[in-house]
């Protein structure tokens, strides 16, 4: 009898996990926590007061190799209040520039190479200026077999998604997918997430967002209820978090009022910019600081925003020489700031961009990939286009590194804008009206 009852708890805390779970796990899922809890390491004094009844969770997507330890490629803050069951998603861009404790400024995803879900965890918190109280982290090698377990998943495609490389992801990668509402499995739903347009880490992050609010929604019908022991079975080989199970219990009683009142989804405000090959995401720390202290439903006073206003003047200070901001700031609150509603399956409506063209070069809002392996040429790119007149916002290195062609990705519209480029290019019809992704190749120069 002693074993029974045993046996019979630890299901029960299974089960909860697997509750509270259409909470967390659904945000880490868009993108390729340590057993006990840690004590947390202090944050620096920032005037934003602490709210007990405010919890701030921090939810990695790391996809971890044999050979590599990985990097936390999708990084958000799920904040809840446990008194009214209002809960904000916050994005923190992989390419934001901050410091990394015996590292130095690097990329924030970089934290977790360095040293893990706890070096991570103090590194947002130094940039929030509030203290993580839990974390959670998926493995993301088992995507498709998440998203199939939960038989799929409908979701409105903003705009229409082509790209083809024969030569790219291991055999060849194909993305294909046209505007409209749509049932993904796994394997559609990596092509959604994994698709690169003109807007950059913003456009990934946007898709992370829309993707998540459509996850949580089908993990909160009556429909998905019989299948959570299967859900729980797949996600438990890959989810590792520090919460507590009556932290657990508690959240999972708040989820008919986030289901109510929907999940409001926000970015870390700041500008993309690059130096050499390397992109980055600076941070407006005041705004950042304003945003945080409104989530927990206070105003920065006086001292708070004199400490923030310091922060940022140091930060900008250790911007290292040659880097090139690309745009305006960006604002706070997302415009995909949609409820998470109970529709049938559990659908949700996206904003469907407009199909406006380009009326030049100015309008079109490029995104440039590094594919050949020649350090530097993806700056020189950048500086080509920006000659030429268009909107650069990012520059990255791909995952491979011996393109040979370089290929330009945009809508047949803007053909007349490319042509005769001051490099040989082929141009591929398959993105938005108002974009274009450019990847670079070895015949670059």
């Amino acid at each position: 009898m002693r074993t029974k009852r045993r046996r019979r708890r630890d299901y029960t805390r299974i089960y909860i996990l697997g509750a509270i779970l259409c909470t967390v796990v659904a945000a880490a899922l868009a993108h390729y926590f340590l057993d006990g809890k840690e004590p947390q390491p202090m944050v620096a004094e920032t005037g934003i007061e602490r709210d007990e009844q405010v919890l701030h969770i921090m939810i990695m997507g790391v996809d971890r190799r044999a050979d590599d330890t990985g990097r936390s490629d999708t990084l958000m803050v799920l904040t809840v209040n446990k008194n009214t069951g209002k809960a904000e998603l916050m994005s923190v861009p992989r390419d934001t520039r901050v410091r990394i404790e015996d590292h130095g400024y690097d990329k924030i995803n970089h934290a977790y190479a360095y040293g893990g879900p706890k070096l991570t965890c103090s590194t947002v918190e130094q940039l929030l200026g509030i203290p993580m109280d839990y974390y959670a982290l998926i493995d993301l090698s088992s995507f498709e077999e998440i998203i199939d377990a939960i038989d799929g998943i409908d979701i409105d495609v903003e705009k229409r998604m082509y790209y083809e490389d024969p030569w790219d992801d291991n055999g060849g990668l194909v993305i294909d997918l046209y505007p409209g509402m749509q049932h993904m499995t796994g394997d559609k739903a990596i092509q959604y997430v994994r698709f690169r347009d003109g807007e950059g880490d913003i456009g990934r992050i946007g898709r992370q967002q829309h993707f998540m609010k459509a996850v949580m929604a089908k993990l909160l019908t009556p429909y998905t209820l019989p299948k959570l022991p299967k859900i729980i079975e797949v996600i438990s080989n890959t989810l590792e978090t520090d919460m507590p199970l009556s932290e657990m219990v508690a959240l999972s009683q708040l989820l008919p009022q986030v289901r109510e009142q929907g999940l409001e989804s926000e970015m870390i405000p700041g500008t993309p910019a690059f130096l050499a090959d390397v992109s980055y995401w600076l941070p407006d720390i005041l705004s950042l600081r304003e945003m945080v202290a409104e989530e927990m439903g206070q105003s920065l006073n006086e001292d708070a925003r004199k400490k923030a206003q310091s922060l940022a003047e140091e930060y900008e200070e250790s911007l290292p020489t040659g880097i090139i901001n690309l745009g305006e700031g960006t604002g706070t609150k997302s415009s995909l700031k949609d409820k998470v509603k109970e529709e049938g399956s559990g659908t949700e409506k996206a904003d469907t961009k407009s199909t406006k063209k380009a009326e030049g070069p100015g309008q079109i809002s490029v995104l440039v990939i590094n594919d050949s392996g020649v350090n530097g040429a993806g700056a020189r790119m950048v500086n080509k286009l920006m000659a030429q007149g268009f909107n650069v916002t990012g520059v990255d290195t791909g995952h491979k590194s011996d393109r040979e062609h370089t290929i330009i990705v945009t809508d047949e519209s803007n053909v007349n804008w490319f042509y005769g480029m001051p490099f040989p290019c082929t141009i591929m019809n398959g993105a938005d009206p108002m974009e274009a992704v450019v990847y670079v190749g070895k015949d670059f120069e």
